[in-house]
């Protein structure tokens, strides 16, 4: 029997097989690794202060390894959201069907699901900004999976619903509208009126709810 007709031994697969697992063990616990030091040097300096190689230093790692996993400080901030933003949009989603249970107008669950996304903007700005910072937001037509896509999806459907229930008018641009009332709360912008202007997170409240009442009485133009 020449050598290659030798029989693959059973044992030789099973020991690629622990190898392959053993490397997606190795690769999930570097990503934790790198999550949580990169969570810990936030808190400290400060997002705008910590670039990928201090990451990778603090974490023991490689820049290579740190680079295949998250191509640029925005995508690990986005990482950072995930559990955050998934917690958000399933509060909602719970608080939007008890509020339809209740029998609320679309216009009032629209104002209640924009006073949660200021604070949640506030509390979560300076990793938001960075993904921003890096072109995850907004969305565009590859990135339609990230959370600005979801919250204009949200607010779409509820000025939608609204117009069928003849809150608002039947012919409004419902999607211009979404984009509109969410362009205040893209977090540079946002950063922006808080830091720079001084509007506190009730002013800017106060100011969305303006808006939204506004369309009560909108009507474009022939």
């Amino acid at each position: 029997m020449t050598s290659d007709d030798e029989p693959i031994m059973l044992g030789e697969i099973h020991m690629n097989e622990d190898d392959g697992r053993a490397e997606r063990r190795d690769a999930a616990a570097n990503r934790s690794k790198i999550l949580e030091t990169a969570e810990r040097l936030f808190a400290a300096h400060g997002v705008s202060n910590v670039n990928m190689a201090d990451i990778a230093q603090a974490a023991g790692v490689g820049k290579g390894t740190l680079y295949r996993r998250f191509a640029n400080k925005g995508e690990l901030c986005l990482a950072l959201l995930d559990t955050q933003m998934a917690d958000f949009q399933n509060g909602m989603l719970a608080r939007m069907q008890q509020m339809n249970m209740t029998g609320m107008p679309k216009l009032e669950q629209l104002e209640q699901f924009m006073d949660a996304l200021i604070y949640f903007t506030d509390t979560h700005s300076p990793l938001l900004c960075e993904v921003q910072r890096e072109g995850l937001l907004p969305l565009d037509n590859t990135r339609l999976q990230m959370p600005h896509f979801w919250q204009y999806m949200t607010v779409s459907a509820l000025l939608r619903t609204a117009a069928a229930a003849g809150e608002i008018p039947p012919d409004l641009d419902t999607e211009y509208l979404a984009d509109a009332l969410l362009s205040p709360l893209k977090a540079d912008l946002f950063q922006f009126q808080k830091n720079n202007r001084g509007f506190t997170l009730e002013r800017i409240s106060a100011g969305l709810r303006t808006l939204i009442s506004g369309l009560r009485y909108a009507a474009p133009d022939p």
